[in-house]
């Protein structure tokens, strides 16, 4: 069962990692990260990469693929880009096709959300109108063999969701065990229905701070 992340300069990291924690511990999972090309693939902060272990265009199928999001994914998010490009040509083969916050961007791009509900990062939802599909403020959605989650850390519940689907509820509750997944968050502040706008405004403040030094570090 092989699982690709497509990762691009500007993914945040934990929308692949998260996931990849999950579903690397699937009887017979087979883990691959690709990029354009081979190499050490730049996350949002500029500090971090995660080495690509393959070039997308090696990569004609597979059983599974998790797209992550982060600000990179925004400026890719176009018909003309090598991401939406080989999303369009592996997803009709595969089993699942998923993504993680802003990733569904690039699903849209690629016409794979046309007519579905989907999720994406509560600052970016209202784009998804924009690829014809149907925003919803739901944590994880599935759509057939679509699935989208929102923001970052909604990745883990996807992907044990999937977990569940691709193998049975046990083998997702042992995995859930095993990375030891029991939220108890000291804040109640996750979602933006019960974020006061303070709280809203300085998320948006530090994500802005947080993307000016992810981009000095990369240029």
């Amino acid at each position: 069962m092989r699982i690709v992340f497509p990762l691009f300069p500007g993914y945040t990291a934990l929308d692949a990692i998260g996931p990849y924690e999950v579903l690397r511990f699937l009887p017979g999972a087979e883990v691959v990260f690709a990029a354009e090309r081979p190499g050490p693939v730049p996350a949002d902060s500029g500090a971090l990469r995660i080495t690509a272990d393959a070039a997308l265009g090696d990569i004609d199928s597979c059983d599974i693929v998790v797209v992550p999001g982060g600000p990179g994914s925004r400026a890719l998010a176009v018909a003309s880009s090598p991401y939406v490009r080989w999303l369009r040509a592996v997803h009709p083969a595969t089993r699942w096709t998923a993504s993680v916050c802003t990733g569904a961007l690039l699903l849209g791009a690629a016409g794979i959300l046309d007519g579905l509900r989907a999720t994406t990062h509560w600052n970016s939802i209202d784009r998804l109108e924009s690829f014809g599909a149907v925003p919803t403020g739901q944590r994880v959605v599935f759509q057939g063999k679509v699935v989208t989650a929102a923001g970052v850390s909604s990745g883990i519940d996807m992907a044990l969701e999937l977990a569940a689907r691709i193998e049975d509820r046990t083998t997702a509750e042992a995995v859930q065990l095993l990375i030891e997944y029991d939220p108890r968050p000291p804040f109640d502040s996750g979602a933006t229905d019960k974020a006061t706008p303070a709280v809203r405004a300085r998320a948006q403040e530090l994500a802005a701070d947080a993307l000016a030094r992810g981009a000095s570090r990369t240029t």
